[in-house]
């Protein structure tokens, strides 16, 4: 029911309060409205509820008795009010999404929004896709943990765990901004854990080294297209890293991180720890300088749309490099179906994996060259999502590395005996 205020007026020398209410008329609910007498101007007759006495010659003067029988008459009709108690859908629209769009003032993103708009857009697809109905009319004050297990429960056989965790995030930052706001004083999705039997999602794919070199060798007619393939399995770079990148950024031995764009939008990139140079090798250095002489460029984005801006990678990957790497597709510059190429096409951080894996593999299993190569904040997220399963040769490797260590230890101790 709508929260109401009621509205104050003078009739015959005596304040009197007029409110909507719901009646039963013919057996039907009908709203009607209803008045009532507080007190007279002079004070000679005030309402139960009036705790000042005397005259009340003015509108605010009546103001507490006012408020007083207010709070009976929505008590009596069970309203609340919306500025404590919305409903979670109104509080997402006219509070959690304007915060998230809020264009800062001071700090390092002044004049960027306060959420990324690759952040929202994923914030945006959650809400309408698993939270908008699940919330539904209910309000902050009404949701309780319990409602949230139930709902994550019944989503396990249709979504993944990835997908569970997703959908706990955004819930939790619409709560914690509630809290903040002081509309709830508890955030009740602190209390929801990931159902026991929800399943984990497939195993993200990566490219080994091999790999990478056949994808570089069937796109031989469009270097552009090496270059892209190689920045992203040999040196990991984001799929957004790449088409921000410019001619400025490189230098003889690095190429320096400096922003990112996400469907269409130049940012500063992911984290502050993404923003670093990266020592170039042959691997990416011979199709560089092979794009430099064909473009004839040496200043603005590498990869270049005819307006001026970042080129949109969707496009490059589905007219070019599909057709060449999977085969069997007309690739629209050439005009011709090339052949296979023998690899399967994963996608961009399927090159970005790969090129974690690798570099484990090569250093000896040194993890924190691949943490730098990713940038990551934290090696968990380098070593638990990123770094996949070794090579047979790699493991074959490693156990001979292990047979010498025992054969050593044996020579070793037979030695001493």
């Amino acid at each position: 029911m709508a929260y109401q205020q009621g509205s104050i007026y003078l009739r015959k020398g005596a304040w009197h309060l007029k409110y909507r209410t719901t009646e039963l008329k013919n057996g039907t609910p009908e709203r009607v409205h209803k008045t009532v007498r507080l007190c007279a101007k002079n004070g000679q007759q005030h309402h139960k509820l009036c705790t000042q006495k005397g005259e009340h010659r003015t509108k605010k003067s009546v103001e507490g008795v006012w408020d007083s029988v207010m709070q009976e008459v929505r008590a009596a009709q069970g309203e609340r009010n919306p500025e404590q108690d919305m409903p979670v859908s109104v509080f997402w629209e006219t509070r959690f999404v304007p915060y998230c769009e809020e264009i800062m003032k001071t700090g390092p993103r002044a004049g960027q929004s306060r959420k990324r708009p690759s952040t929202m857009r994923g914030y945006q697809q959650i809400w309408r896709q698993h939270l908008k109905a699940h919330f539904g009319v209910i309000s902050l004050q009404e949701y309780e943990p319990r409602v949230g297990r139930q709902f994550l429960r019944s989503l396990t056989a249709k979504q993944g765990k990835t997908t569970l965790k997703h959908i706990k995030a955004v819930a939790c930052s619409i709560f914690k901004l509630a809290v903040d706001d002081e509309k709830i004083k508890v955030n009740p999705w602190h209390d929801v854990g990931m159902p026991d039997d929800a399943v984990a999602s497939e195993s993200t794919k990566h490219y080994t080294l091999a790999e990478a070199e056949d994808m570089v060798s069937a796109l031989v007619d469009h270097v552009d297209c090496q270059l892209i393939v190689a920045l992203s399995c040999f040196l990991g770079l984001r799929p957004g890293e790449i088409a921000a990148l410019k001619w400025e950024d490189f230098d003889s031995e690095n190429v320096h991180i400096r922003r990112a764009v996400v469907r269409g939008h130049v940012d500063i990139p992911k984290t502050k720890e993404s923003i670093a140079p990266l020592p170039l090798i042959d691997q990416v250095r011979v199709p560089l300088e092979l794009w430099r002489q064909k473009s004839g460029k040496s200043e603005g984005y590498v990869f270049e749309s005819r307006n001026g801006t970042p080129v949109d990678l969707h496009n490059v990957i589905s007219r070019i490099i599909i057709p060449h790497v999977n085969g069997g597709r007309n690739c629209v510059p050439c005009d011709k179906t090339p052949e296979a190429s023998g690899v399967t096409w994963k996608g961009l951080y399927a090159g970005r994996r790969g090129a974690c894996t690798a570099t484990i593999e090569a250093t000896g299993g040194n993890y924190a060259i691949a943490q730098a190569l990713l940038r990551h904040k934290s090696m968990t997220t380098t070593l638990n999502v990123y770094k996949k399963q070794i090579t047979p040769d790699a493991f074959k490797a490693g156990m001979k590395l292990l047979q010498a260590a025992a054969s050593n230890s044996k020579q070793s101790q037979g030695e001493t005996n």
